[in-house]
């Protein structure tokens, strides 16, 4: 192999990952909890885009337990967000684990 074809394969797999991420970008993955009460929507590179609330976990008294329902939806989302960003990376190491490049966020 020469240089010249290593530089193209570098620059093809660029190319590639540029795509992924847009389409990463694109992508948005639900994460919720309390049974689909707190939902929270995150794209396929980890941004939060919007957390929904049932109104009926808006008490005051309970402020505690909405803190921890909007902790577990983002944490749901943002797991679900690195999987789906896993496997589309994967896709272009065709599974080998490249340190830095699969684990985008």
């Amino acid at each position: 192999m020469d240089f010249s074809s290593i530089m193209q394969q570098a620059q093809q797999m660029q190319e590639k990952m540029a795509r992924i991420q847009e389409d990463l970008a694109k992508t948005v993955i639900t994460g919720t909890a309390g049974g689909g009460m707190v939902e929270a929507r995150v794209t396929g590179l980890g941004e939060v885009i919007s957390v929904t609330l049932e109104k009926q976990l808006i008490n005051p008294d309970e402020a505690e337990l909405l803190q921890d329902l909007i902790t577990a939806a983002l944490n749901d989302g943002l797991r679900k967000a690195r999987e789906t960003s896993k496997q589309a990376m994967g896709q272009l190491t065709h599974g080998v684990n490249i340190p830095g490049l699969t684990n985008l966020i």
